[in-house]
C-alpha cells in the first residue's frame, strides 16, 4: 500500500495510544473532583478545569458525562490522591502526583520504575522544599486579546505571573487561589485549555542532550502507568 499508508497507520495507531492511556485518566480526575466538591461543574471549580482539561484533549463527551456519573455510582471505586518523590537518572529530581484504588499496587509499580532508571524514591516530603505548589490555567492566545487587560483583570483574584508561550498563555497563581483564578479566566471568556494544580520548581537543573534521553525515558514509563496523573521536574 506503499510507504504514505504506513506513515499515516503509525500516525493513527500513536494517537490511539495517547488517547487510551490518557482519557482513563483525565476519567478519573473528573471523577475525582466530583466526588470531592459535587457533580455541579458550575458550582465546583475543579471539575469545571478537569472537564476542560478533558475537552481540550477531545475527549468524547460520553465519557466525560460518565466518568461524573461514575462518582455517585453506589460500586464507584475509591481514588486516593498520592504523591512520590525521588531522584532519578544523572540526580533529576521528579515529583509523580498519581491516583489510585490501590496503594500496594502503585507502590511498587513507581518503586520499580526508579529502581530501574538508576534512580529512588525518597522519603515522604523530602523534596517539600524543592517544588512549590502553583495554580496554573492555560488558555489560548486569541487574535485581539489584550494581555495587559487580562493581567489587571486577574491580579484581583489571586495572578501572581502571566507568561506567553507560542499561542499559549500560562497564568500562575497561588495553589489556594486555584478556583478563584480559573473562575476569573473563565468569566473572561478566555479559551481555557488546561486548569490546575501543579508543582514548580523553585530552582531548575541543566542536563546534556544525552541525559535528558535518558530521564525522558523514565518519564515515559512513569506516564505509562494508570496510577500515574502528572510528573513534575526540575528539569531547566
Amino acid at each position: 500500500m506503499g510507504r504514505a499508508f504506513e506513515i499515516r497507520r503509525g500516525a493513527k495507531e500513536k494517537r490511539w495510544d495517547k488517547m487510551s492511556k490518557l482519557f482513563p485518566k483525565l476519567a478519573t480526575s473528573i471523577t475525582m473532583a466530583a466526588k470531592e466538591g459535587g457533580d455541579d461543574p458550575e458550582s465546583n471549580a475543579k471539575l469545571r478545569a478537569a472537564i476542560a482539561t478533558a475537552k481540550n484533549e477531545n475527549m468524547p463527551k460520553d465519557n466525560i458525562i460518565k466518568a461524573i456519573e461514575r462518582a455517585t455510582a453506589k460500586d464507584s471505586e475509591n481514588f486516593a490522591e498520592i504523591n512520590y518523590e525521588g531522584k532519578g537518572p544523572h540526580g533529576v529530581l521528579l515529583w509523580v502526583a498519581c491516583a489510585t484504588d490501590n496503594n500496594t499496587r502503585t507502590f511498587s509499580n513507581i518503586r520499580t520504575i526508579f529502581n530501574k532508571s538508576g534512580g529512588g524514591l525518597l522519603n515522604s516530603g523530602g523534596l517539600e522544599f524543592m517544588f512549590t505548589r502553583k495554580a496554573v490555567v492555560a488558555f489560548k492566545k486569541t487574535a485581539g486579546l489584550d494581555l495587559d487587560e487580562v493581567e489587571l483583570a486577574l491580579i484581583d483574584h489571586g495572578l501572581e505571573e502571566l507568561d506567553s508561550d507560542g499561542d499559549e498563555v500560562i497564568a500562575y497563581g497561588e495553589f489556594t487561589s486555584f478556583g478563584k483564578l480559573s473562575k476569573a479566566c473563565e468569566d473572561l471568556e478566555l479559551e481555557v485549555t488546561t486548569a490546575r494544580l501543579e508543582r514548580i520548581p523553585n530552582s531548575s537543573a541543566e542536563f546534556t542532550e544525552a541525559q535528558l534521553e535518558e530521564i525522558e525515558e523514565m518519564i515515559d514509563k512513569l506516564d505509562d502507568d494508570a496510577d500515574v496523573q502528572s510528573v513534575f521536574t526540575n528539569i531547566a
